[in-house]
């Protein structure tokens, strides 16, 4: 069985990821995992994994506040994370 990868772009870096992976594992899998700034400005990352927390929330083609942690990887998307900006 031939394993099917998905290439998106993270942060203006591409990476690929098995189709199946979350936003949340795949911005993990590509670095620092951080996902945004709190208020105060202190990284954040995914927490709960459901969804419920939403300190996994990135920008996904143009929109912000998406969960990542229950968004699938597609081929071409563009994601934006607080990552660059705290590392």
């Amino acid at each position: 069985m031939t394993e099917q990868l998905i290439t998106l772009c993270i942060d203006a870096r591409n990476i690929s990821v098995e189709a199946g992976v979350t936003v949340a594992a795949a911005v993990a899998m590509n670095g620092s995992g951080i996902t945004r700034l709190s208020v105060g400005g202190a990284a954040r990352a995914p927490l709960c994994g459901m969804g419920i927390c939403q300190e996994c929330r990135v920008t996904i083609n143009g929109r912000p506040h998406q969960l990542s942690c229950q968004t699938l990887c597609a081929d071409g998307m563009h994601v934006v994370t607080a990552g660059e900006v705290a590392a």
